[in-house]
């Protein structure tokens, strides 16, 4: 007959890390409400990569006997005032009013995180003086600050993107630094503390790691409204410069001939506004997702 040895001690059992909480909630049961709309971006990130395959002419090509065409064989959805084809401007177009927006979001998030993670994990003085700044940057309207340092650094692509990051990171840096004002308090960060583990061990191994899904979501929720601000500045002439097809100097370019060929007008907006509305959707979904309190 057996017996069963007091004197050992029992192994403890073993404990799945603290870290990534939340993203365990993106089980694959729970992701219905983000495929299509994440399905749908993926289609439209593959079209504007795979461009120089799909599109059947040179999106700059000007063949003036055949401007303003409509819709044929040899021009799916017909041409422009200068009779380039449609189709590639859309495409290529695309490539460029995404490419901006993905590297806007991403300089965004980055520059908004690293300030947010500073001021909320170092605290005293150093808190104090970025709140401080954030505050007068948040009382100044992004739209306006954007435009202002587009008047400095004159239109085009660069400075697009640094008007575009420049006035966006401040809202971001906020809610980083409230998140990381919350975490630092947890019961896992206070341990690595009391364990002499060095700061930046604590902010890549335990704060980051659960920062992520915030992350995430913020820069899905961006990419829809950074999309409309890139082709409302394009629109206006302040972006991409021609020749280069963009969708919202596509839509300037073919303004006057909308009552000869409203197609030039619709198709552009038309991807606009599908592809803001499907991030907005694959945004929310993600917020719900990660959400602790959602169920």
């Amino acid at each position: 007959m057996s017996t069963i040895d007091t004197a050992r001690p029992l192994a403890p059992a073993r404990r799945r890390p603290a870290t990534w909480p939340r993203l365990r909630r993106l089980r694959p049961g729970r992701l219905g409400p983000a495929l299509l709309p994440g399905a749908f971006l993926l289609l439209v990130v593959l079209a504007a990569l795979c461009a120089p395959l799909l599109a059947p002419r040179d999106p700059d090509a000007i063949d003036m006997g055949a401007a303003l065409a409509g819709p044929s064989a040899a021009h799916p959805l017909g041409t422009d005032q200068l009779g380039r084809d449609q189709f590639s401007r859309l495409l290529y177009g695309g490539r460029a009013t995404l490419l901006l927006t993905a590297i806007g979001t991403a300089g965004i998030v980055t520059l908004g995180l690293t300030v947010g993670v500073v001021a909320g994990y170092a605290g005293g003085r150093v808190d104090l003086a970025i709140s401080t700044l954030l505050t007068v940057l948040l009382a100044l309207p992004s739209l306006l600050l954007t435009l202002a340092i587009l008047g400095v650094l004159g239109p085009g692509t660069t400075s697009l993107l640094v008007a575009l990051v420049g006035a966006g990171w401040v809202g971001h840096a906020r809610i980083f630094r409230a998140a990381i004002l919350g975490l630092r308090e947890q019961p896992y960060v206070e341990a690595a503390v009391g364990l002499g583990a060095s700061r930046a061990r604590i902010v890549t191994r335990h704060l980051l790691p659960n920062l992520l899904p915030t992350v995430v979501v913020l820069a899905t929720l961006d990419l829809g409204a950074l999309l409309l601000t890139v082709s409302s500045l394009s629109f206006l002439g302040l972006g991409v410069q021609p020749p280069t097809a963009d969708w919202g100097a596509m839509l300037n370019d073919a303004r006057p001939y909308f009552g000869d060929l409203p197609l030039l007008v619709v198709v552009p907006g038309v991807c606009i506004t599908a592809v803001a509305l499907a991030s907005n959707l694959l945004g929310d979904a993600l917020r719900d997702l990660v959400d602790v309190g959602h169920r």
